[in-house]
C-alpha cells in the first residue's frame, strides 16, 4: 500500500467517525433529552413530563405552578390569584390559613399534588363538602374545601395522580353563593398526626411564585 493511499484511508475513516459521533448527539438531543420538564400538548390534552418521573396526563387548562404543584382549578392562571392566607375570618378570631381560588361555580378541581385521598368530609358551618388528601411521604396533607361535589368514584384511600379529578368548586359550608372558590391549604404534619391536624403553610407562593404577604 502506497503511503498517499495509507493517508486517504485514514482521512476517511476520521471523516466517518465524526458523522457517526455528530449523528448519535443529535439523535439523543430529540430522542431522549426533548420534552423533560416541558408541558407537550397531546390533542386536546397536555402531558406534564416531569425530569425522572413518567409523564402525567392532564386536562387542557391546568397550569403547573413553579414549585411543581399544579394549581387546582383547571383554567386559572398564576398571576389571577390572591394571597388571602392572612386575612381574618370569624371576624378577627382567626386568621385564614389558606387562598380562596376564585372561580366560576361547576369549574373542575384537581390534584395539586398526587398522594391518597386520608378523608372525605363535610361540615356545613365550615369547609361543607371537602377533601383531605396526604402525600405519599405522609408529611403533607392538600385540604379542598367548598366542593360543589366530588369527582365520581373518588373514595377514602383511593391514591390519586397529580392533576387528577378530585371534584368541582362550589359554596358549600360557610361559603357565600356569591363567590363560589376553592379553599385550598397545605399543612405540614408530624408523625401521627391525623387528618385535622397539622401546621398550615402558606400555598400562595408555591403556585403564584410571588412572595407571601408580610
Amino acid at each position: 500500500m502506497s503511503y498517499r493511499t495509507a493517508v486517504t484511508r485514514i482521512g476517511w475513516i476520521v471523516v466517518i467517525a465524526v458523522l457517526v459521533t455528530a449523528a448519535t448527539i443529535f439523535a439523543y438531543n430529540i430522542g431522549y433529552g426533548a420534552g423533560q420538564g416541558e408541558i407537550m400538548v397531546a390533542g386536546e390534552k397536555q402531558v406534564v413530563d416531569g425530569k425522572g418521573a413518567p409523564p402525567v396526563t392532564v386536562a387542557e387548562g391546568v397550569v403547573v405552578g413553579p414549585a411543581g404543584l399544579v394549581i387546582p382549578v383547571v383554567g386559572v392562571e398564576p398571576g389571577q390569584l390572591v394571597d388571602t392566607y392572612t386575612q381574618a375570618r370569624a371576624g378577627g378570631q382567626r386568621t385564614h390559613d389558606a387562598i380562596d381560588i376564585m372561580a366560576a361555580e361547576g369549574s373542575p378541581v384537581v390534584a395539586a399534588a398526587p398522594g391518597r385521598v386520608e378523608k372525605l368530609y363535610f361540615s356545613n358551618g365550615g369547609g361543607g363538602i371537602s377533601a383531605y388528601i396526604r402525600s405519599d411521604d405522609g408529611r403533607w396533607i392538600y385540604y379542598y374545601a367548598h366542593l360543589q361535589g366530588y369527582a365520581p368514584g373518588i373514595a377514602e384511600g383511593q391514591r390519586i395522580a397529580r392533576a387528577q379529578p378530585i371534584g368541582r368548586v362550589g359554596h358549600t359550608g360557610n361559603a357565600s353563593p356569591d363567590g363560589p372558590h376553592l379553599h385550598f391549604a397545605i399543612l405540614r404534619m408530624n408523625p401521627g398526626e391525623r387528618w385535622w391536624q397539622g401546621a398550615a403553610i402558606n400555598p400562595y407562593p408555591l403556585l403564584a411564585g410571588k412572595p407571601a404577604k408580610r
